[in-house]
């Protein structure tokens, strides 16, 4: 036997769950009842809210792949980072290295029109001798008195508004790419 549950869904005259509100009805079937029981408990009790939030993750999702936008999941912060997670295509990607890091770029474009710059950078290794002078190759050889260091790689996000801000903060270059391809059609409908 499954279990029912009761959706109360507001009317936009009326604000609150405890209006005389339209009812939906939900069947769970009984092997699904466990998740059904925790949503509840992740949401404090009101497994209505669970649903709707659920539901507007879901349509949202959904209507970005068909106007041809991927899910992206990206590292934030030192290290590994947290996960952060959002609908975008990919415009363009530009790496750039120095003698001690690696930096990576990529731009994309949110469903609302906005840029979105993710940024990597490996690991900030230093070598010096006892000047405090770069060591350069006699530093990987392990001749003479060498120091080493190192600083922890990380990634950064930023959500840009517009082209012209987006520009001051990547390479020439990545701008050159994302300018070209920013105004094209996500998906582009041919009647053939």
């Amino acid at each position: 036997m499954g279990m029912r549950i009761l959706l109360r869904i507001p009317s936009a005259a009326i604000r609150g769950y405890d209006a005389n509100v339209p009812n939906k009805t939900i069947y769970v079937s009984d092997g699904d009842l466990p998740l059904y029981q925790r949503a509840q408990e992740l949401a404090g009790g009101n497994l209505s809210a669970a649903i709707v939030a659920a539901l507007r993750r879901y349509v949202e999702f959904n209507e970005g792949r068909h106007e041809g936008y991927d899910e992206i999941v990206v590292r934030v912060g030192p290290g590994k980072g947290r996960k952060v997670r959002f609908v975008g295509i990919l415009l363009g990607e530009w790496a750039t290295s120095t003698q001690n890091r690696f930096d990576t770029f990529r731009v994309y474009k949110s469903r609302t029109g906005k840029y979105v710059l993710y940024v990597e950078r490996s690991a900030d290794y230093a070598m010096v001798n006892e000047d405090g002078k770069p060591a350069g190759w006699r530093g990987y050889l392990g001749i003479g008195t060498v120091s080493y260091g190192a600083s922890p790689g990380g990634s950064t996000i930023e959500v840009i508004a517009t082209l012209e801000e987006l520009r001051e903060r990547i390479p020439s270059q990545l701008y050159d790419m994302v300018a070209s391809t920013a105004q094209q059609p996500v998906v582009e409908d041919l009647d053939v």
